[in-house]
C-alpha cells in the first residue's frame, strides 16, 4: 500500500462514565473501576432497572470556542464536541494553519438526541379524545406548539452531532452518519477509512456518540429483557462471560478519532498513534433482536477484516497468535457472550484459547452507538501501554465459555495488533483491526 491509501489515527478523545481524559479513563479501566451507579437523570425507581453508567460533572463549554453556537445542542452532541476537541488537539490540527478543510470530513455513528419525555407525554395525553378513543390531531398540534421546543425536537435527529462538529471545526468535506445500533461507530470508522483510502478526503473526524439513559431508552431495553435487573451493588451488575450474567448496563458518552492518510499526516508532521489495517461488515439475515446462533455473521465480519489486513487467522508468528488482543463486544447477555465466543472459535480455530479478550462494558457500561469507538481507543492504548484491560466481575466461569477473558485484573502483554468487535440489533456485525504504526 502507498502512503495515500494507508490510514492512521493521529488523535483520540472520549467523554465517558469513567472520565474525560485518555489517561484518567485508561487508569480506571486497568484498575477495574466501575462507572455504574443509580440513575439520576430521571426517577427510575419504578423501572425494572434503576442503575446505569452516567457521564457525571461534564461541562461541554470547556471544549468549544463559542457556546452560543451550540446552545441548543443535545447531550449526544455535547459529548461529541468534547471528545472531538480532545482528538483534534492531540492530532495537532489547531497548529496546521494551511489545512484544506474541504478535504476533511466527518463520519459518525451517532444516536438520536434525548426525547423531551415529559412534554411529549403531556402533548399526547392532552390530545386524547376518550369518547372517540383516538388522538385529536388539532388538539395535538395546539398542545405541541405550547409545550414542545422546536430546537429540542430538531436536536433529536441523529445527524445533528455532525452539524455541531462541522461548525466547531469548520470542516466541509464528506459528511455521513450511520445508526446501525451497537455497531454504529465501528462501522463509521471503517467506512471513514475507506473514504480516505479512495482519495475522497485527506482526513476524517470519526467515531460515535449516544445516550439512551432516558425513560424511553430504558423502557425499550427493559421490554426486550436485554438490561440487567441486578438488585445488588450496581458496580457488580455487568458480568460479561460470567455464568451468572443477566444483561447489559446502559452507558453513555462519545469516542472520537482523527483518521488521516499517512501521506497527509506526514505532510504536516503529525505523529501516527496507530494504523487501521482491516475492516469487515456483515449482516446475520436472521432476526431483529437475536444473533445468528452459530455466529456465522460475526465470524464473516472478522474474516473480512482479517483478509483486508492480510492476516491469516491460523498462522503463528514467532510463537505468537496473529492477533494479540480481542476487544469483545461482550455485552453480558447470555446470547451475545456465548455466540461471540463461538464465532471467535470459528475464525481462529485451535488458536482461539491463546488469544486474550475482554469487555470494557463491564466497567464503562454499553455506550450503544458510541461503544465501538471507545473500544477502538482502548485497543490503541493497549498497544501503546502494553497492557490489557480486564473483564470485571468475572468470578463464576461458564463451562461453555472457555477462552481467555482476562478476568478481573489487567495484564501486561506485548500488544501489536488488536481486533475490535461490535454487533447490533438487526444482525449488524462490524470488526476493525488496528496495529502498531510501523514506517
Amino acid at each position: 500500500m502507498n502512503d495515500s491509501s494507508r490510514v492512521v489515527v493521529t488523535g483520540m478523545g472520549w467523554i465517558t462514565p469513567l472520565g474525560f481524559s485518555l489517561e484518567e479513563v485508561w487508569s480506571k479501566l486497568t484498575s477495574a473501576s466501575s462507572g455504574m451507579q443509580p440513575i439520576t437523570r430521571f426517577d427510575a425507581s419504578t423501572f425494572p432497572t434503576t442503575f446505569a453508567a452516567e457521564v457525571k460533572d461534564y461541562d461541554f463549554s470547556e471544549y468549544v470556542r463559542d457556546t452560543s453556537i451550540h446552545e441548543t445542542a443535545a447531550l449526544n452532541s455535547r459529548f461529541a464536541l468534547g471528545a472531538a476537541r480532545q482528538a483534534w488537539g492531540q492530532a495537532g490540527l489547531d497548529d496546521s494553519g494551511d489545512l484544506d478543510r474541504s478535504r476533511i470530513g466527518i463520519y459518525l455513528g451517532a444516536g438520536e438526541g434525548v426525547l423531551d419525555t415529559e412534554n411529549y407525554l403531556r402533548t399526547n395525553l392532552s390530545a386524547w379524545d376518550p369518547t372517540a378513543r383516538a388522538v385529536d390531531g388539532s388538539r395535538w398540534i395546539a398542545s405541541a406548539l405550547q409545550l414542545m421546543n422546536a430546537s429540542r425536537e430538531i436536536e433529536q435527529e441523529p445527524n445533528m452531532p455532525i452539524a455541531h462538529l462541522a461548525r466547531e471545526f469548520g470542516v466541509t468535506g464528506p459528511a455521513f452518519n450511520c445508526l446501525t445500533a451497537c455497531a454504529a461507530s465501528t462501522q463509521a470508522i471503517g467506512e471513514a477509512c475507506d473514504i480516505i483510502s479512495r482519495g475522497e478526503a485527506d482526513a476524517m473526524i470519526s467515531g460515535g456518540t449516544h445516550t439512551m439513559i432516558h425513560p424511553l431508552g430504558v423502557t425499550g431495553f427493559n421490554r426486550l429483557t436485554a438490561l440487567s435487573t441486578y438488585d445488588g451493588d450496581p458496580a457488580e451488575a455487568s458480568r460479561p462471560f460470567d455464568r451468572t450474567r443477566g444483561g447489559f448496563v446502559m452507558g453513555e458518552g462519545s469516542g472520537i478519532v482523527i483518521l488521516e492518510s499517512l501521506e497527509h499526516a506526514r505532510s504536516r508532521g503529525a505523529t501516527p498513534l496507530a494504523e487501521i489495517i482491516g475492516y469487515g461488515s456483515s449482516c446475520d439475515a436472521f432476526r431483529i433482536t437475536d444473533i445468528q446462533p452459530d455466529g456465522r455473521g460475526a465470524a464473516a465480519a472478522m474474516e473480512m477484516a482479517l483478509a483486508q489486513a492480510g492476516i491469516d487467522p491460523h498462522n503463528v508468528v514467532d510463537g505468537r497468535p496473529p492477533i494479540d488482543y480481542v476487544s469483545a463486544h461482550g455485552t453480558g447477555t447470555q446470547e451475545n457472550d456465548s455466540i461471540e465466543t463461538r464465532a471467535i472459535k470459528r475464525v481462529f480455530g485451535e488458536l482461539a484459547p491463546s488469544i486474550p479478550m475482554s469487555s470494557i462494558k463491564s466497567m464503562m457500561g454499553h455506550l450503544i452507538a458510541a461503544a465501538g469507538s471507545v473500544e477502538l481507543i482502548t485497543c490503541i492504548l493497549a498497544i501503546r501501554n502494553g497492557e490489557l484491560p480486564p473483564t470485571r466481575n468475572l468470578h463464576n466461569p461458564d463451562d461453555d465459555l472457555d477462552l481467555d477473558y482476562v478476568p478481573n485484573v489487567s495484564r501486561k502483554a506485548v500488544v501489536d495488533t488488536c481486533l475490535s468487535n461490535n454487533f447490533g440489533f438487526g444482525g449488524q456485525n462490524d470488526t476493525l483491526i488496528v496495529t502498531r504504526f510501523v514506517e
